[in-house]
């Protein structure tokens, strides 16, 4: 059976491309799998894969692409590969049925994750000590970051690089990449609506002034009114249209905006919090640590080292490979593995 040359060209399209050029990190990217040479791709060419399961044993970050069969066994040469690369403490990524190899090495017993929703319940079934989140673009539990099927991939793998290097680099990925800078993980896949009505169409007007306004205490009948429906006609709407909730939607643009204020400006927490409307530093604190797992100031503190050292500093860069799914029998696999330039941080 042929592996996912979609899923598979996320990772290459994120981490294997040179884009020194604009001053954005750099990777040692590399293709593997349990067996060289060239492996048949559900859509109809192949990958040569050149590297072998060596190459995940200094990976900082393997990526797991999607396959076919998912009720096979897999090469137990490749489910060792990625266990040995958890233990080492490397960041492991699984995009679409890619969960399936991390939940038969074992890796997600006990954590949380997600799939694409066609396989969500084959993944429970199969894998009972998986908790399986059924409805979300992607899950970070500890090390291991699962996502949902196909373009929910591009989203993990923007929020590694997110994570990284900050939001300014995402987000000039993600524009190369002609993509959304930033949807959240807890974002449903499937978009009821995902071309809106003409009936819906104020809604991106309500939503382009709701953001210039952040620093203002909106509320969601705020914004219910600017687009002439009431509260809950409102919210039924938002969430058919953009797969969130109105609030979680201006939690995360309130995110997003004091991520870019504490990268690039001289702001205190104090500001920034104020400036996004958070209304206390108390309150952007408790939603940044809850969202993002380090404080602000950590985070300031994170990248201005990072500038500091110049993206071309040795020590510090983080190396990522991607993986993929090969089981017995197949000829091989495909991974990739990167160096990235965030000298401040040791690797994912």
């Amino acid at each position: 059976m042929g592996r996912g040359a979609f899923e598979l060209g996320i990772a290459c399209q994120v981490f294997g491309l040179d884009r020194s050029d604009e001053g954005l990190p750099t990777y040692d990217f590399a293709v593997a799998g349990a067996r060289s040479g060239p492996v048949p791709t559900t859509s109809g060419f192949p990958v040569l894969v050149e590297h072998g399961l060596d190459r995940l044993a200094s990976a900082d970050l393997v990526v797991v692409p999607a396959w076919p069969t998912l009720d096979a066994p897999i090469d137990p040469d490749l489910l060792e590969a990625l266990r040995s690369a958890a233990r080492r403490g490397a960041r492991v990524i699984s995009v679409c049925s890619g969960a399936f190899a991390l939940a038969q090495a074992g890796l997600l017993d006990g954590r949380r994750a997600a799939t694409h929703w066609q396989f969500a319940e084959l993944l429970s079934r199969h894998y009972p000590r998986v908790d399986v989140q059924h409805d979300v673009l992607y899950v970070e539990d500890g090390p291991f970051l699962t996502s949902a099927g196909a373009a929910a991939g591009i989203d993990a793998c923007l929020h590694v690089v997110r994570r990284e290097h900050g939001a300014t680099t995402a987000n000039a990925v993600a524009r190369r990449m002609v993509v959304p800078a930033h949807r959240a993980g807890g974002q449903a896949q499937y978009v009821e609506m995902p071309v809106p009505a003409p009936a819906q169409a104020g809604l991106a007007h309500v939503l382009d002034w709701a953001a210039a306004h952040l620093d203002e205490p909106l509320r969601v009948d705020d914004l219910a009114g600017r687009a002439s429906m009431s509260g809950r006609t409102f919210a039924r709407r938002f969430r058919a249209q953009a797969g969130t909730t109105p609030k979680r939607w201006l939690l995360d643009q309130r995110l997003q905006l004091a991520e870019r204020l504490l990268e690039s400006t001289d702001l205190t927490v104090d500001a920034v919090a104020h400036r996004c409307g958070f209304g206390s530093p108390d309150t952007l604190r408790h939603h940044f640590a809850r969202r993002r797992g380090i404080s602000p100031a950590a985070h300031r503190l994170a990248f201005r080292v990072a500038e500091r050292a110049g993206p071309q500093e040795p020590e510090g860069k983080i190396q990522e490979k991607s993986a993929e799914t090969p089981q017995r029998g197949d000829d091989g696999g495909a991974r990739a593995r990167r160096h990235g330039g965030n000298p401040s941080r040791s690797g994912p």
